[in-house]
């Protein structure tokens, strides 16, 4: 895979550091001559570019013909926008993902102006601090879909509707599923016989519809109530 990446920032150094780290090839585009010194210092000198990203030159220079994914990350979201647009309308690109920095401009980000995945940074970060001040002791490891289903972890509280019952017993929200128990450091299998423990370490994706009802499942507060489900 070659993932193309606009914006040479704190973010799009660290997203080129962690694919190089797994074996993607990577190419950052970053037109600010501050920032290169230290790109050039972390990253391979074959993975940075001196450029403007939404110059089709420049973009042809970096090979985008060939990306599989461009992330445009820059801190400014015109720029973001109009580089996602000409990675998908001008040069096809299967995979266009652009960050948000103001929300206000979020409704910008669409499929219609080449934007496959939008990455609102400080609409995340406030639901995420919302959901965990909802969600008590659950702790939220990954957002999926845009933000529609997360992956995570909360341990079985001695009083709640989980502990002592097998997993096919729990009244589950529709949309979620158990991936993984984890007892005394052993991973165990999440099957419908398994019978929960009080400090058990449950993995679970879910819904955000249903989270709150998961939380109240595995924390304290609703055993009675779920054991009459």
């Amino acid at each position: 895979m070659y993932v193309l990446i606009i914006g040479g920032g704190k973010v799009g150094a660290r997203l080129a550091a962690l694919l190089l780290g797994g074996g993607t090839r990577v190419k950052v585009i970053e037109a600010r001559h501050g920032e290169l010194p230290s790109l050039e210092r972390d990253l391979p000198l074959d993975a940075v570019l001196r450029g403007n990203g939404t110059d089709p030159v420049v973009l042809e220079t970096a090979g985008i013909r060939q990306a599989n994914v461009v992330a445009a990350v820059t801190g400014t979201d015109e720029v973001n926008l109009v580089a996602a647009g000409l990675a998908r309308f001008e040069f096809g690109v299967p995979r266009v993902i652009a960050r948000v920095n103001d929300p206000k401009n979020a409704w910008m980000f669409t499929p219609k102006m080449g934007v496959d995945v939008a990455l609102n940074q400080a609409d995340l970060l406030a639901h995420l601090i919302a959901e965990e001040m909802s969600l008590g002791e659950m702790m939220t490891l990954l957002k999926l879909r845009k933000g529609e289903y997360s992956l995570v972890e909360e341990k079985v509280h001695p009083q709640s509707a989980a502990a002592g019952r097998a997993i096919r017993e729990l009244p589950l929200p529709a949309e979620s599923v158990v991936t993984a128990v984890i007892r005394k450091g052993i991973l165990l299998i999440p099957r419908g016989d398994l019978v929960l423990q009080p400090a058990d370490e449950i993995l679970a994706l879910v819904h955000s519809s249903g989270a709150e009802k998961l939380a109240a499942i595995l924390g304290p507060g609703e055993s009675q109530k779920g054991r009459e489900t």
